[in-house]
């Protein structure tokens, strides 16, 4: 039983007429009747009751009339399948972020790729380390990494997403929390809440203090961005994060942007080889998830509680 055989034998039972079916299916009379007493044969069972002036479906072909429409619309749906497959409209895409870029921009991503692409599955994971994404990109654990460059390795590729301005994070009753503007030198005697020593923001961070003439005397690790901002407004001391970190609104914490601007760079990471049309669709819209938030990331912000 071929699906051939099926598109005929359907055409044949709605048209109930050789010729009008002929004609829809664009095929020449004989033809047809040879294929429709081929499935007759490879059936065992006769489809139609054939008169000179008339055509009927027998019992067996009453029921044969409920599978094969639903074969030839499986086959249909499995065609435009593999054609949004092809094309990147379907399939499963897995993206890891920082913890940093967790806040504003996986939702956004989340949001715009529901939006354009309904049938791409996404796998999101969020809070995660630049060397644990980089590990899982070469694995295969991910399929698009939102991290912090520089990468040098030669099978991952890079593309830049945006420049962020460091910004202070105090407890509100601190001192400087007022302020529209302070020196990162202010904080030179201030106790530290940083990211783990194994993450890029880390040495980030130092560099921006080194630059400002200090190495902080106490340091306090958190493996989340979140974590980090609810220890400040603890009072355990203050911190450095990147200026759209701000989306994570905290009571009892003043974002304060840098006098002298300190940066850190987001890119978006992939393998050289291995990629698929949805992989690369959905890294499109990253890049469009990046301009439809639109923030600047050096605007101050102040959360209080």
């Amino acid at each position: 039983m071929e699906l051939r055989q099926i598109r005929y034998f359907i055409a044949l039972a709605e048209e109930r007429h050789f010729g009008r079916a002929a004609g829809r299916l664009h095929v020449a009379q004989p033809a047809l009747s040879q294929q429709i007493k081929q499935l007759e044969m490879d059936l065992g069972t006769p489809l139609f009751n054939r008169s000179t002036r008339h055509v009927a479906l027998t019992e067996a072909g009453h029921r044969l009339l409920e599978y094969a429409r639903t074969l030839v619309a499986e086959e249909e749906r499995a065609r435009r399948h593999m054609t949004e497959l092809a094309t990147g409209r379907a399939g499963r895409v897995s993206i890891g972020f920082i913890g940093t870029a967790t806040y504003d921009l996986l939702p956004q991503v989340a949001r715009t790729v529901r939006a354009r692409l309904p049938d791409v599955t996404m796998d999101l994971r969020g809070e995660l380390l630049t060397p644990d994404l980089l590990a899982g990109l070469l694995a295969g654990t991910y399929d698009l990494a939102v991290l912090r460059g520089p990468v040098d390795h030669e099978d991952i590729s890079i593309t830049p997403l945006r420049s962020e301005s460091l910004v202070a994070v105090l407890p509100s009753h601190h001192p400087l929390a007022a302020r529209r503007r302070i020196s990162l030198e202010a904080l030179a005697d201030e106790p530290f809440v940083i990211h783990p020593s194994r993450s890029s923001i880390h040495g980030s961070v130092l560099a921006a203090c080194r630059h400002a003439g200090f190495q902080p005397t106490s340091l306090t690790e958190v493996g989340e961005t979140a974590t980090l901002v609810v220890f400040v407004a603890a009072g355990h001391g203050v911190a450095l994060v990147p200026a759209p970190v701000q989306s994570l609104q905290l009571a009892s914490v003043v974002y304060v942007p840098l006098a002298r601007k300190e940066s850190v760079d987001l890119v978006l990471a992939r393998r050289v080889r291995c990629s698929t049309p949805a992989t690369e669709q959905v890294a499109a819209l990253i890049k469009t998830s990046i301009d439809d938030l639109g923030h600047d990331t050096t605007r101050p912000s102040t959360l209080t509680g």
